[in-house]
């Protein structure tokens, strides 16, 4: 039977057909009450920048150890021969094959009581140029 158990939304018209209410109340809003409210970000710096090391205060981050051989020196043809090859820090540049270079360039060098991390440290800032 379907007019003893009818839904709260219908209604059975004359003819037993259901019917939803047409009459739905309207509420009015203030909508600037709706509205959450604006909130700045405290960091306004892009992704990208936010990706990039602090470089402010790391100037002489690379310490050279102390070379206690009494006749080091670095030679002329060797300086060039790593400033040949400098990492400009362009986009098209690989930085991970300027490394591999400068790691076969440095790894063959020998002096006598001189470590060779101290040599590449030293090199190293010979290596790069420009945004590097």
């Amino acid at each position: 039977n379907p007019s003893s158990n009818p839904t709260p939304s219908t209604n059975l018209n004359p003819k037993g057909h259901n019917r939803r209410r047409s009459k739905q109340r309207i509420e009015e809003y203030n909508l600037d009450e709706l509205s959450s409210p604006i909130v700045m970000m405290a960091d306004q710096r892009t992704t990208a920048q936010l990706l990039q090391a602090a470089t402010e205060g790391y100037e002489d981050a690379i310490v050279v150890p102390a070379i206690t051989s009494n006749n080091f020196e670095l030679k002329h043809g060797l300086l060039t021969l790593v400033q040949n090859k400098q990492f400009f820090g362009h986009d098209k540049e690989d930085p991970h094959a300027h490394v591999r270079y400068f790691n076969k360039i440095t790894s063959t060098l020998k002096f006598p009581n001189v470590l060779n991390t101290s040599i590449k440290l030293m090199l190293f800032p010979f290596s790069l140029e420009g945004a590097a």
